[in-house]
């Protein structure tokens, strides 16, 4: 039980620190800069950018119907939700994870996913700027944060994926702050 408080003190103590947008510590912010600089390729990976413009083609009947509200409703063994952790874009993705990445998901144009590494907190998107920041061709910093699906203070970078130079989706990777380097 000590132990526990500890824990609860620590990320209480760290929650502080790091809250806010914008507010990331500058040896932080250079670890968060420099993994963003690596993983900016993703932006025009050709199996990422084929699955998204797939998905963007013809979003599958039961995306469009999934809400928000239905998805915290599934469990993480419900086909509908391990149908985008095994699905081919999601097993390439798993193949280029590193110890760093807490998270992972691939969103369309709609904001819906096209594959993760673990059930996401909602299945949609669209309406946050991790987002929609990407949609206009920017990249996003989030703040350090305990994530509510890993439980690991991380913070959220985003990228867009690009066709060319258009915007046709997002990447949103969680990177923990304990295992950053």
């Amino acid at each position: 039980m000590k132990h526990f408080w500890k824990f609860v003190l620590a990320a209480a103590a760290a929650a502080q620190l790091f809250a806010g947008e914008g507010s990331l510590p500058p040896d932080v912010k250079g670890k968060v800069d420099g993994k963003l600089k690596e993983l900016q390729a993703w932006s025009t990976d050709a199996k990422i950018v084929a699955a998204v413009k797939a998905y963007n083609a013809a979003p599958p009947a039961e995306a469009l119907a999934m809400t928000n509200e239905k998805w915290k409703a599934l469990s993480l063994l419900d086909p509908f939700v391990r149908s985008y952790t095994k699905n081919p874009l999601a097993e390439y993705l798993k193949s280029k994870r590193d110890d760093e990445m807490s998270e992972m998901f691939v969103s369309g144009a709609d904001g819906n996913k096209v594959a993760f590494f673990a059930k996401t907190t909602s299945f949609c998107h669209k309406d946050a700027a991790k987002h929609r920041v990407p949609m206009t061709g920017k990249t996003w910093i989030g703040p350090a944060e305990q994530d509510e699906s890993t439980g690991q203070m991380q913070v959220q970078i985003a990228l867009p994926v690009l066709d060319g130079s258009k915007p046709i989706g997002s990447i949103v990777i969680g990177l923990s702050l304990t295992k950053l380097k």
